[in-house]
């Protein structure tokens, strides 16, 4: 070993083990952080002046890096961590990315053999099952069987870390902390793969002390709770109770030191609920460090376009969220709204920048959890001795990225990142070319159906013409001074930008597209 190579793993090391006492010495802390909020707003700087750049982006995902920077600030200052949590964030931080230790080569020979950036995240809902049944569930889940076995999830996560490099797993379901296959159940997954992080998407009924006290042991593993709004809007939907077992779940996280956030479903019913203000600074005092939004997707059990935010509620909630991010500097993300901070769609791998999978409890593996069109089933690859790049290479999964690559070098409105939702006849020519299979009967329903086809057409054409005039003039104009020209938007009216001081905040829309 080299005497470069033993300073740097006994300076990582050091970090390591002493990190989460350094974090507490304030003068320390907010060097450190001012030193990471000046990278990020003179990486705005130079976009300005890039002429190849596009500012309002880079503006957006300075504001979220600087939310989420501030979330982790605010959790260090009320103590509200774990040592094991923030010694695992340390860790994973300082092997990653300050000392270049972990097998970064594995992404870099991707790389090289593929012409493209490997996967960043991969997503696995290794059940079906669930203790509840909540309405319009994207998964069908319920009193179900489908599961994948251990080995068989074991080997794709040690795969995606060695193939890929993969750091952020996402669990989903079905409810993962009911998955149990050979005795063992997430937690033992999460606990045996310790230098990795896990995001936990969860109903959070199943979650009490004993099970808050080893997540907060674990240190990395980040609760993703799911609320559909107050307690009448969550009851409603999930189950009478379950919005009061929630924030006893979120009582137990609290106390132990576990780190937890919000995912809300948006729907034509909730959109301005759970993007107010009072509902977003009541999960912040419960202790949510994040939050997620996903818009209603018409797909899974009892499907209907009819649920889906209207297109002038999607266009107030982009308002909304941002605002929310700026204001608050709280990291919540909408998955279509917020596209611009990751440069858009990042299913079936990603375009360039990172991406996803997604791979269900029966193996099927899809560009994401909202479009179940699956080419191939991993349990088959790795029957064939296969690999998660023979998963990659599928050329359903080629389409896709080219398709993303395409839209975004040709400047594609960035508020109309997603395939199935928004450039749905696009998605539809991919799948005739293709033909993957769907994964239930409710997508093959879908497929098939021209009014539900016809209907999303005829929504990405609405919020064509609702968010062209905004990309056009927050996104790819910018006055004399650099600041943003107000969106004129398809009404007329003139609005400032999201979350700008002395900005007009949008009025609450109309359910009836009003």
């Amino acid at each position: 070993m080299t005497p470069q190579k033993f300073a740097r793993n006994l300076a990582a090391d050091a970090l390591i083990n002493h990190g989460h006492r350094l974090a507490q010495i304030e003068p320390l802390r907010r060097w450190v952080v001012n030193r990471y909020e000046k990278q990020i707003l003179s990486g705005v700087e130079r976009a300005r002046t890039d002429p190849q750049a596009i500012p309002g982006i880079a503006e957006d995902q300075a504001a979220m890096e600087l939310a989420l920077l501030s979330t982790i600030e605010q959790a260090l200052v009320d103590n509200r961590l774990s040592k094991a949590t923030l010694r695992a964030g340390i860790k994973v931080l300082v092997q990653a990315q300050m000392f270049g230790q972990g097998d970064q080569s594995a992404a870099e020979r991707f790389k090289q053999q593929y012409g493209w950036r490997a996967p960043t995240v991969l997503l696995i809902s290794p059940y079906k099952g669930c203790n509840l049944r909540c309405s319009g569930c994207y998964a069908d889940s319920g009193k179900a069987s489908e599961k994948l076995d251990w080995e068989t999830v074991d080997r794709v996560i040690t795969q995606a870390k060695t193939l890929w490099n993969t750091r952020l797993f996402a669990i989903s379901g079905g409810e993962p902390f009911a998955y149990r296959s050979e005795g063992r159940g997430i937690l033992d997954l999460v606990e045996k793969h310790n230098d990795r992080f896990f995001m936990v998407y969860t109903n959070g009924t199943l979650i009490h002390d004993k099970v808050a006290q080893r997540i907060a042991q674990a240190g990395n593993l980040f609760a993703a709770i799911s609320v559909e709004g107050w307690r009448e809007r969550t009851d409603e939907r999930r189950g009478q109770g379950v919005f009061d077992r929630v924030l006893a779940a979120m009582e137990s996280l609290r106390t132990y030191g576990a780190p937890f956030g919000i995912s809300l479903t948006a729907t034509r019913h909730n959109a301005e609920e759970i993007v107010s203000d009072e509902f977003i600074e009541f999960f912040q005092d419960q202790g949510a460090l994040f939050g997620w939004i996903f818009q209603y997707m018409p797909i899974g059990r009892s499907f209907t376009l009819d649920l889906m935010p209207t297109p002038q509620q999607r266009v107030w909630m982009w308002r909304r969220s941002w605002e929310i991010v700026r204001s608050h500097r709280f990291f919540l993300a909408d998955f279509w709204n917020s596209g611009t901070a990751c440069d858009g769609c990042l299913s079936a791998g990603g375009h360039g920048k990172g991406g996803y999978f997604y791979i269900d409890w029966n193996g099927a593996v899809s560009p994401c959890v909202f479009m179940p069109f699956s080419p191939v089933n991993v349990k088959e690859v790795f029957a064939h001795d296969g690999t998660l790049n023979d998963v990659w290479n599928a050329p359903f999964f080629h389409a896709v990225r080219r398709w993303q690559l395409d839209y975004r070098e040709n400047h594609g409105n960035g508020l109309m990142p997603c395939p199935i939702r928004d450039h749905h006849a696009e998605l539809h020519r991919i799948l005739i070319e293709h033909e993957p299979d769907p994964i239930d009967a409710h997508a093959a329903a879908a497929l098939l159906d021209p009014d539900y086809a016809q209907g999303l057409v005829e929504y990405g054409e609405t919020l064509q013409q609702l968010t062209q005039p905004i990309w056009n003039n927050h996104y790819l104009r910018h006055n004399g001074n650099g600041q943003e020209q107000r969106d004129q938007e398809a009404s007329g009216e003139t609005v400032d930008s999201p979350g700008q001081p002395g900005g007009k905040t949008a009025g609450k829309p109309g359910v009836d597209g009003s």
